[in-house]
């Protein structure tokens, strides 16, 4: 917890950007019945039945310091599809940072083996070599401040049905480019001088 905390203690420094990551399963929903549209004096309707159209996985890249976030909906979580996914941040997002320090939970796709096994051994070590890795501990999800925005996301863009990746890709560009346009920082206020007084009952008793 508190390695996690002094990351983000961290001032803003574009050579080493503190960048967090999280996914979260999401389920493609379709309508049995066209929803009637909402007419002055009542709200639009949709059937209670609906048709299940698969599922997939939304990956959300987020800089604190810098307001700046990247959603994006793939089929699948595999290992391969999360190393692409990181390559995408080191080579096109952050090309020019010498390392970026990557806050993410210990899921069993985030880890170095998943470049060794999605690119060749030079390719993998050379974006290995430009991370610094910190896990959030277990049960301590909560530190991830990836996992607010998907919250946030949820809330503000998957409170309806969406019945097709393509769809929600679409609509996920659309929440990424408001939410960057504002540039909306985040600034950690919960500090390791805190974790030490309101969560003491964590720490092993001398």
């Amino acid at each position: 917890m508190e390695d996690v905390l002094a990351v983000y203690a961290r001032p803003h420094d574009p050579a080493r950007p503190v960048v967090c990551m999280d996914e979260k399963p999401f389920q493609l929903l379709g309508h049995v019945r066209d929803p009637l549209p909402a007419r002055p004096g009542q709200n639009a309707c949709e059937d209670s039945e609906y048709v299940r159209c698969g599922t997939c996985s939304i990956f959300v890249w987020v800089e604190p310091l810098q307001g700046w976030r990247r959603v994006h909906a793939l089929a699948r979580r595999t290992k391969i599809d999360w190393a692409e996914q990181l390559k995408q941040l080191l080579t096109v997002d952050y090309p020019d940072a010498e390392t970026v320090v990557l806050v993410m939970d210990n899921l069993n796709t985030h880890g170095i083996a998943s470049l060794y096994e999605a690119f060749a051994p030079d390719e993998a070590f050379a974006l290995a070599q430009r991370l610094e890795i910190h896990h959030t501990p277990k049960h301590g999800s909560w530190l991830n401040i990836a996992e607010i925005e998907l919250s946030t996301l949820s809330r503000q863009c998957l409170d309806r049905r969406i019945n097709d990746l393509d769809t929600l890709n679409a609509e996920l560009a659309a929440w990424q480019h408001a939410i960057n346009t504002e540039q909306r920082q985040v600034r950690w206020q919960f500090t390791t001088d805190d974790a030490r007084v309101k969560l003491r009952h964590l720490y092993p008793k001398s």
